[in-house]
């Protein structure tokens, strides 16, 4: 032991070495202890005794010299050019929490993601889903167009990959499409001119209207709570028929009337319907074996109504005060 206590090693490997020489298997104090069996039976207890003191006397003194080297190598790597303030850990912005939730609850039935580019032309975006050449979403009030001849534009929903999914792949689907879409609009506290939306398509033989009810009704609860109730309003879409918009019951009043729901007791999430036979055919799907249904939701939409944010604007104009808010949201 008063070998080892004379020691003076000078770095980390010198430690090392000493480590192998006395406590290794082949080491000096693994030898005694094979010795052992040769100490005659009255002097085992005590020898066994001095044997244990040696190896943990001897460990914890090559722990104390392995400490103070790797305490100098950690000073010499010091970088003296760092703030001395603490760096904080930043937080996941409110969107995307929401955003990984929805395709979460989705995913548990089935659904996987499917992403397309933000920069789109006709086709995909406005012809393939039933948009009649009149309609209003073709005109520059609504939509960015960035050529004409041939129109080139940022895509204004995120079901133009559904329409690349549809072209490219055979069915069945079942796809959720989230990314950011653009539309020319004022920018207020209720609106802006980009958003995000998480879209849904489910493409099969025999699937109905129930299905799509269902798929929704399950989403509701898991996002808002096991009370939720929803309800479904005919709409119209050009690419889906029948086409209807989705109310859940107001989570804040809990459907009795409040300032949030207009005092209706509902709150509109959503649209969806029956995938219509023309978009399935323009995209080479037999409209006659399949049928299938979409749905499409607003990533702020949904953030407002857990989050109670008041102004839409505060989600784009990273605040660090406002951003720091969702770090219990994780």
């Amino acid at each position: 032991m008063q070998e080892v206590k004379n020691l003076q090693p000078a770095n980390a490997e010198d430690v090392e070495q000493l480590r192998i020489k006395y406590l290794s298997k082949k080491g000096v104090i693994a030898q005694l202890f094979a010795d052992f069996k040769n100490v005659a039976n009255e002097e085992k207890r005590m020898v066994g005794q001095m044997l244990n003191e040696l190896k943990n006397t001897t460990q914890d003194m090559l722990n104390d010299m392995k400490d103070k080297y790797a305490n100098q190598g950690s000073a010499a790597k010091l970088d003296l050019t760092r703030t001395p303030s603490a760096i904080e850990f930043g937080t996941r912005h409110p969107l995307s929490i929401v955003k990984n939730e929805i395709i979460d609850i989705f995913s548990r039935i089935g659904f996987t993601v499917a992403e397309g580019p933000e920069i789109e032309d006709d086709w995909h975006v406005f012809s393939a889903l039933n948009f009649p050449p009149e309609h209003p979403a073709r005109d520059m009030q609504d939509t960015f167009f960035i050529e004409k001849n041939p129109d080139i534009l940022l895509r204004t929903h995120t079901s133009s990959v559904q329409t690349r999914v549809m072209t490219t792949q055979k069915p069945p689907i079942r796809v959720l499409c989230p990314g950011r879409v653009y539309r020319n609009e004022a920018i207020s506290y209720r609106a802006h001119c980009f958003f995000h939306q998480v879209e849904g398509l489910y493409i099969d033989k025999n699937v109905s209207f129930a299905d799509l009810k269902q798929a929704l009704l399950y989403f509701a609860k898991e996002m808002f709570g096991s009370e939720t109730q929803i309800r479904l309003r005919p709409s119209y879409f050009p690419f889906t028929e029948p086409s209807a918009e989705m109310d859940i019951s107001c989570d804040i009043c809990g459907g009795t009337g409040c300032n949030f729901c207009k005092h209706t007791g509902w709150v509109e999430i959503l649209g969806c319907g029956m995938v219509d036979p023309a978009v399935l055919e323009a995209c080479g799907i037999d409209s006659k074996v399949y049928s299938g249904y979409a749905f499409g939701l607003g990533v702020e939409r949904i953030a407002n109504l857990k989050f109670r944010c008041k102004d839409l604007r505060m989600f784009s104009e990273n605040d660090l005060r406002f951003l720091k808010q969702f770090d219990s949201a994780l």
